[in-house]
């Protein structure tokens, strides 16, 4: 199983349409997730023409992406639970502390956010975190990005971050 991630795309603000390099991993997904900022709908509607979408909203989203797709998640694929924010909200001095305590009591493999727009791969008391960047709003980092997580068994995930 293939999972696109995505955070902090901004549409239509940062961008009017979908970068090819994201293109091309959203044709061979078999999942797509967003963190937050989205903006709109119109970006899950865009999305879900290539697999099923889903995620959270983020600190600059519309009340119709909050109401539909809310603020925190708990998605188990293959066995492995993932928790899904944006990383805006709740206690902590970082965007990575606020994902983590907002999960600090559930048994999860990995935690995914956004908001920084910087991307993160690192384990932390036996979890993953992992934010994918921006395909769309690099802010200061040096490339545009997102991830990927592969699941090939329920014994095995790897995550990797595609930057342009």
């Amino acid at each position: 199983m293939r999972i696109v991630v995505l955070a902090d795309t901004h549409m239509p603000k940062k961008a009017k349409v979908l970068p090819a390099e994201l293109i091309q991993n959203l044709e061979e997904s078999d999942q797509i997730l967003h963190l937050g900022d989205w903006q709109s709908l119109d970006l899950f509607d865009e999305l879900q023409k290539f697999a099923p979408v889903d995620g959270v909203a983020g600190n600059v989203d519309s009340e119709d992406v909050i109401s539909r797709l809310g603020y925190q998640k708990i998605l188990t694929f293959n066995d492995f639970r993932f928790g899904l924010v944006h990383g805006h909200q709740g206690k902590g001095p970082t965007t990575e502390d606020r994902a983590r305590n907002t999960f600090r009591d559930e048994q999860l493999d990995a935690i995914l956010f956004g908001h920084s727009h910087i991307p993160v791969l690192k384990e932390r008391h036996n979890i993953t975190l992992f934010n994918p960047g921006s395909p769309t709003d690099k802010r200061r980092q040096s490339h545009f990005s997102f991830g990927i997580i592969d699941l090939s068994t329920t014994t095995t995930i790897c995550f990797q971050h595609i930057f342009f």
